[in-house]
């Protein structure tokens, strides 16, 4: 790609006697007064203006960007890099070795299908608790992981020698957005163009929606849906709109009493009430300047749980301390700091800068805090735990088991090595430090193991029914606490290691104790998980486990000593000492005073050099794996974890024109808050589900199902755990919950499970819509979740409105989003399902224009006739582009084949 630089900003940036090439901000007027994020994008245009795809009206816009206009100019924002982690980078590696063989059938050259960005997948998404509480737990954990996962993990190993600029860092290494952090973020990049070094700012997109953890680090980068980030892996631009950035002053400190976690519970739960859906956040002010590195990744992983696309905080001296302390090169660490002074990018509180709003937080007001039961954004002050708990009970446990002021249900459970226990609506069941979102930061961390060291020294003990874990982000975290001594006294609580990965946030909690089980089942008890995470979704967590909360790592221990949701820390006491004295969690709670002087002396730059020096070396475990050769993948026929998928079966050169909709039924009538683990869940599955029953005749045991997350090679799972979540109520149904519907191609049309009814649908070439509520979508950059709708045979989505990712995701695989008229939804129009749809006005696209509405009529089983103009949420002309070719990585495929 040849740049145009019709501003003249292309220069040269000396540092410390090394010449880079620039392309400099200050040669475009209106550049400086952007804030920082903008910058960044900014930037982006000038080095990637080629007078087609990026022109120079589009970084005069951005230049000249209006804070209070909405947003309706679109770009094409080039990052710099690709960012995986294992459940979403499976199937979009799947998808590439598919494309080169279908690139072959249009007669193209199969090596032309390769990373043009440099692209990194970490596999953390696949380990499970199996064991726990105990020294082997660790070593158990990863040899079942490899057990389960080795095809996969084959196939990772061949796609790393496969694709140019594609580099895999195997189990056990660390969670990926904390590795990317630590380790992968470059923060400025510098790649060698035309024989001159080329320096500028670092940037991804993630196939995870918590990348944005790394704008903690000043890095813009945010999650896409696998198949957007595929084609960024091939060169295609991401297609935006300039969007609104909302401007959050940060004041004050943190109290003592309350951790980072608290901090970033509050602001999601401040930014969720403000609406910041589809717009950036950036951190100003001079409280910016005391807020640690870890603090702000922990902040920034977040943005999803705000809604935001991107939690910015600019470049400053606290970030240069970070990079140095993670074993950065001096050199590196020199230009990021001559580079961003030179272009603006350096952090100064005095800089007048524009925001399109305005929010703000006094840090010294927060206090400490959890979240749940299914939400981020429902924030519970501590001190009002107990009485939200006995409140939101009442939605999970029947009204007749009236105990002391809630739903109570005592059941006993004897053990087979001999403890004893009654279990309660609200026990906690689960009580696991885990994700990226905390386990990166050693403030929290370290809280936690010295809570459990106060805890140990007053005799204090995890309940007996609570399966107890620590899953560190990073081989670090287990280096500091080891030097910190504090190891012992978490074990003393059960809180042994278990594996280094996402494990209970996303799902991979493993199962319950055997009779811990099925006393829940068997009584239908409402236990509770809590865990330092950044989702609690219905369903999400674990099978067994109806009401989830999220907390900071040290209330994670507290709750464990508690046992219950239904305790008071202020007036209830976790037990006694010795003397028989009663122990409040005041009594126990770490002096952060204390924890930064042991995080001094424990965390040095050595640790960091020393885990990441070897980083994509991994074990014996992976070295041993055998390694498929050959620029295109020999898929297995026998295979259930990797399979070709249908995408590109019979694609000619040319797509066929879009067509209107007609005698559509709804496939599901849904309300708000649909998440994408609704849609595509990705944690365990049982025998009689259509997934279940399909492994089964597959020759796979029961045990071996592993989750559909670790599925995700292999579309015939997938498609048959769409809609398959236990806890999505389909509102064609009364009272039922999970991934059932009525089936309209029957008499009578009987309750079926979604898939059975979609086969049976397809087989009468009936096409199928979806209808829902607000904020559908919701939730992880789940690519299943639109790839397994399409596969499904749904051809539109009508929703209140969308998620950012979703509706982009859907449109990736030519599935039609369009939203009710503003204040409408399917209920004030009547829709209750049985309808059969039309939708007229669709075949605009094939003009080359998008319309702002298409017709949609509803006829009712009595005849009664409904309509209404839908909005057509096709944002961008890159995404109509995506649609009429029937999908995004259609699109490229074209592209690629036609150059």
């Amino acid at each position: 790609m040849t740049t145009v630089d019709s501003f003249g900003s292309k220069g040269v940036l000396d540092v410390n006697g090394a010449e880079y090439e620039i392309f400099r901000l200050n040669k475009v007027e209106g550049a400086q007064k952007l804030p920082y994020s903008l910058k960044v994008l900014l930037e982006n245009l000038l080095r990637t203006e080629d007078g087609a795809n990026v022109t120079a009206e589009q970084v005069q816009a951005l230049a000249s960007w209006d804070p209070q206009a909405q947003p309706d100019t679109e770009i094409q924002f080039t990052p710099a890099r690709v960012l995986m982690q294992d459940f979403t980078g499976v199937p979009c590696v799947v998808d590439l070795a598919t494309m080169r063989e279908a690139i072959k059938d249009l007669g193209g050259d199969a090596n032309r299908v390769n990373p043009l960005a440099p692209a990194e997948l970490v596999i953390d998404h696949s380990v499970q608790i199996d064991s726990f509480g105990n020294d082997q737990a660790i070593e158990r954990n990863m040899d079942i992981e490899y057990q389960r996962n080795g095809e996969r993990y084959q196939f990772l190993r061949w796609g790393q020698t496969a694709f140019n600029d594609f580099k895999v860092v195997p189990p056990g290494m660390g969670i990926v957005h904390q590795v990317n952090i630590e380790n992968l973020a470059r923060t400025v990049m510098t790649r060698e163009v035309d024989g001159v070094l080329r320096a500028y700012p670092d940037s991804c997109v993630g196939t995870d929606s918590h990348t944005t953890m790394v704008n903690g680090l000043g890095v813009l980068g945010w999650g896409v849906g696998g198949i957007e980030a595929e084609a960024a892996m091939l060169g295609q631009p991401v297609s935006m709109l300039i969007p609104r950035v909302v401007g959050f002053k940060l004041t004050g400190s943190i109290p003592a009493g309350a951790t980072a976690t608290d901090v970033v519970l509050t602001i999601t739960e401040m930014l969720r009430q403000h609406g910041v859906v589809g717009k950036f956040v950036e951190f100003y002010g001079e409280g910016v300047g005391s807020v640690p590195l870890a603090n702000r990744a922990t902040i920034g992983n977040m943005s999803p749980e705000f809604g935001s696309t991107a939690a910015m905080f600019p470049i400053d001296q606290i970030t240069l301390d970070y990079l140095r302390l993670t074993g950065r090169s001096e050199e590196n660490i020199a230009l990021v700091e001559a580079y961003t002074k030179e272009q603006g990018l350096w952090h100064n509180a005095d800089d007048e800068v524009q925001y399109s709003e305005y929010l703000e937080l006094d840090l010294g007001t927060v206090v400490p805090s959890i979240s749940g039961p299914k939400r981020p954004q429902d924030r519970i002050q501590l001190t009002d735990a107990k009485d939200q708990f006995r409140k939101d009970i009442h939605n999970y446990a029947t009204e007749d088991e009236v105990g002391s002021g809630r739903p109570s249900k005592s059941v006993d459970v004897a053990m087979e090595d001999g403890r004893e226990f009654q279990l309660d609506h609200g026990a906690v069941s689960i009580a696991s430090i885990t994700s990226c979102t905390n386990t990166s930061n050693p403030s929290v961390m370290m809280a936690a193991a010295v809570l459990a060291r106060n805890a140990v020294e007053k005799g204090l003990a995890s309940k007996p029914w609570v399966k107890t874990s620590v899953a560190p982000g990073s081989r670090v975290v287990t280096e500091y606490y080891e030097k910190s001594g504090l190891i012992p006294s978490l074990n003393a609580l059960g809180f042994n290691i278990v594996g280094y990965g996402c494990t209970t946030c996303i799902g991979n909690s493993g199962p319950l104790e055997s009779e811990v089980s099925q006393a829940i089942q068997d009584n239908d008890l409402s236990v509770t998980s809590v865990l330092s995470g950044n989702r609690n979704f219905e369903g999400r967590i674990n099978p067994d486990v109806k009401m989830n909360y999220l907390a900071s790592p040290p209330l994670v221990v507290a709750y464990a000593l508690a046992g219950t949701m239904d305790f008071d820390f202020d007036n209830q006491p976790l037990g006694q000492d010795a003397e028989g004295q009663d122990v409040f969690l005041k009594d126990i709670w770490p002096d952060p005073t204390e924890v930064q002087q042991i995080i001094d002396r424990s965390i040095d730059t050595e640790m960091f050099t020393r885990e990441y020096g070897t980083i994509f070396d991994g074990d014996h475990r992976w070295k041993a794996l055998d390694t498929p050769e050959g620029d295109t993948f020999a898929w297995d026929s026998e295979s259930t974890y990797v399979r070709k998928p249908p995408y590109f079966e019979g694609m000619q050169a040319q797509p066929e024109p879009v067509q209107d909709i007609e005698g559509a039924r709804v496939l599901l009538k849904l309300g708000d808050s649909v998440t994408t683990d609704h849609i595509s869940p990705a944690g365990s599955f049982k025998s009689d589900t259509p997934a279940g029953k399909y492994l089964l005749e597959n020759g796979v045991e029961r045990k071996d199902f592993n989750s559909y997350g670790s599925r995700r090679g292999n579309h015939e799972v997938m498609i048959r755990g769409t809609f398959a979540n236990i806890r999505i109520k389909n509102q064609l149904l009364d009272g039922v919950e999970g991934g059932f519907t009525r089936d309209f191609t029957q008499d009578g049309a009987p309750q079926a499970y979604v898939y059975d009814a979609a086969e049976n649908y397809q087989a009468a070439g009936t096409p199928l819509v979806v209808l829902a509520g607000k904020e559908y979508g919701s939730g992880s950059s789940r690519d299943w979740a639109a790839k397994g709708t399409a596969l499904l045979g749904v051809k539109a989505v009508i929703t209140q409105s969308f998620e950012r990712i979703h509706r982009s995701n859907l449109i990736g695989m030519g599935v039609l989003p369009l939203q009710f008229p503003e204040g409408e939804s399917a209920d004030t129009l009547g829709l209750d399902g049985t309808e059969t749809f039309a939708i007229s006005g669709v075949t605009a696209l094939n003009e080359g224009t998008t319309p702002k509405t298409v017709k949609v009529t509803a006829t009712h089983e009595n005849g009664k006739v409904t309509e209404f103009d839908a909005v057509v949420r096709i944002d961008t002309p890159g995404e109509a582009d995506y649609y009429r070719n029937g999908g995004i990585l259609q699109y490229v495929l074209r592209q690629i084949a036609t150059k």
